[in-house]
């Protein structure tokens, strides 16, 4: 079954993707999502100009040699650039492969260790009353578990904030889909850390008053605290029983998680920017993290990432795969055929995407009483509708960047 065809589609219905289609000469088309959020032309070329033409004549059924050949033929391995495309590859070869066989691509993989994905969705508000209206909201979707970010008393704009003018579409309205925004410069965000730190417990007290105990709830921090600061906020949200606190200090400085441990049992989920499984060796081995943060879509597809998660199976570290609208339907498929399968599933992270982007990738996953799951089509489950991808040009956008009071760039 060899592979005759490649083609790199770029297409930006509510945000830009990438995804590429793969064709063997008896008719199988698979797809893999190679989307890097605000850096999609970069993979867009290293796809077209490097990958693709390694591809043709190659053997569609051999997925594990493609993906060593592509990952130790470059010789300059790892980032994100590579691994999305390596991915985008990766989950195609599966899709064709569910195809051939006529099954979905978790029956492929050892069958089903659960009947559904318990997932979680995005509640924001600049201030408690919109909170607490956005987390009813998710709950009448059917979430049984939510993330809480808020607004900070003199900080104007921040991440994860869905009704914050840098989050707006373009004709003004919330925009919960996609914090990017189109145009020729990334918007700018405040922070300060100390506001943030006295605030954020309040916001949590609040939240479990009006929700009750059994609600399971999930903070971001995004990267932006030293360890000292990241030990103090997981110390002092203990009373609120976290699901997790994410990406509580930047994840490259690995040791720092060590200190976060000594001073809180706050669970962390860490590795939404890491890209291997070489990554994680650290804080896997010595146990410093809970979930396992990184996407399919970024982390070598579903070969390489369940490696990883294999690997974190050992230590009782379970998934948290990331999972908002800048993985698309094709890698969110991906991700769940993968947490189907995998023993140590721990939660989802979904957030609907707009109807413009559910009209380009038809998906057969179904989303009921809080639980996802794939369907039982062949292959990945989602066909690409190229003719209507074709109506949405790539649009350029940036994520925001932050500045502290001094005009200090901080992390975002």
């Amino acid at each position: 079954m060899i592979i005759d065809k490649a083609e790199v589609v770029v297409t930006s219905p509510d945000r830009n993707f990438v995804t590429l289609k793969l064709t063997t000469d008896d008719g199988l088309t698979g797809i893999g999502d190679a989307t890097l959020n605000g850096r999609e032309l970069a993979v867009v070329s290293y796809l077209t100009e490097h990958v693709v033409p390694l591809l043709l004549g190659r053997d569609a059924h051999r997925i594990e040699d493609t993906w060593q050949f592509l990952y130790r033929s470059a010789y300059w391995r790892r980032g994100p650039v590579t691994m999305a495309a390596i991915a985008a590859v990766d989950m195609a070869l599966w899709d064709i492969k569910g195809k051939a066989a006529g099954m979905p691509v978790y029956q492929l993989l050892g069958g089903a260790s659960r009947n559904g994905l318990l997932a979680y969705g995005h509640a924001s508000g600049k201030d408690l009353p919109e909170l607490f209206d956005s987390v009813r909201s998710h709950q009448e979707q059917g979430y049984r578990a939510i993330r809480i970010q808020t607004g900070v008393p003199g900080l104007k704009s921040i991440y994860g904030i869905a009704s914050n003018a840098t989050y707006e579409a373009m004709d003004g309205v919330r925009y919960d889909h996609e914090p990017a925004q189109r145009g020729a410069r990334p918007a700018e965000e405040d922070w300060d850390t100390r506001s943030y730190l006295r605030h954020v417990p309040g916001v949590f007290e609040a939240v479990r008053n009006e929700f009750g105990p059994e609600l399971p709830l999930l903070h971001d921090a995004h990267h932006r605290l030293t360890p000292i600061q990241a030990a103090q906020l997981g110390k002092s949200l203990e009373p609120y029983d976290l699901f997790w606190l994410e990406d509580v200090t930047p994840a490259e400085n690995q040791e720092a998680l060590r200190l976060v441990r000594q001073h809180t049992t706050t669970p962390l989920a860490i590795g939404e920017i890491f890209n291997t499984v070489w990554d994680y060796q650290q804080i896997i081995r010595e146990q410093l993290i809970d979930y396992v943060r990184s996407a399919v879509t970024h982390t070598g597809g579903i070969s390489h990432l369940r490696r990883v998660l294999d690997y974190a199976a050992q230590y009782q570290i379970k998934s948290g795969m990331h999972g908002p609208t800048d993985i698309s339907p094709v890698g969110m498929a991906a991700a769940m055929h993968l947490g189907l399968s995998i023993h140590n599933f721990g939660i989802q992270e979904y957030m609907k995407h707009g109807a413009k982007t559910d009209e380009v990738f038809r998906q057969s996953f179904t989303w009921t009483d809080g639980f996802l799951h794939p369907g039982d089509a062949p292959g990945l489950g989602v066909e690409l509708d190229v003719d209507e991808a074709g109506k949405y040009p790539y649009v350029q956008a940036y994520l925001p960047f932050n500045r502290l009071a001094d005009g200090t760039v901080h992390d975002w």
